[in-house]
């Protein structure tokens, strides 16, 4: 079985790609682990440090083939309304991840949040989309709750 032992963030040198890889945001979060890609491709991820990976970067194998990173639908909640900035500063005071559009918003599904959301008069509607929620502090890492 093959080994990355590191991601790249794109593919400059037009290394053979061999497969693609869908992954949630949590499952994007990693160091360690034996996956299967998208058409089989078995490998496994053995990073020095856990990373967030983003989509479109690619993890680099040990024989010089790449398997892009592609982010997994899943099942989000899609915010709307007049008062979307009011919103957002109360997800971010709670360290949820948050995918920030013109219009709309998106976060994972979580009840006590859509609770918290409509009372706000927040418009929502449960989706099922790819999830690329902003970076951490400075754009860089990922967000996290309080439960670290």
């Amino acid at each position: 079985m093959q080994t990355s032992f590191k991601v790249i963030s794109y593919n400059e040198k037009n290394k053979k790609l061999i497969d693609n890889i869908s992954l949630s945001y949590e499952e994007r979060f990693i160091r360690r682990k034996k996956l299967i890609a998208d058409n089989g491709t078995e490998f496994l991820v053995n990073l020095k440090e856990t990373i967030s990976v983003d989509e479109n970067h690619f993890f680099e194998l040990e024989n010089g083939k790449v398997i892009k990173i592609i982010s997994k639908e899943e099942n989000l909640i899609e915010i709307k309304g007049k008062n979307l900035k009011q919103i957002i500063w109360h997800i971010g005071n709670r360290h949820l991840p948050c995918q920030i559009e013109e219009t709309r918003i998106l976060i994972q599904e979580d009840p006590v949040i859509l609770d918290m959301i409509l009372k706000l008069d927040g418009n929502v509607n449960k989706v099922f989309e790819k999830f690329n929620p902003e970076g951490g502090a400075y754009g860089l890492g990922r967000t996290h709750s309080h439960k670290h």
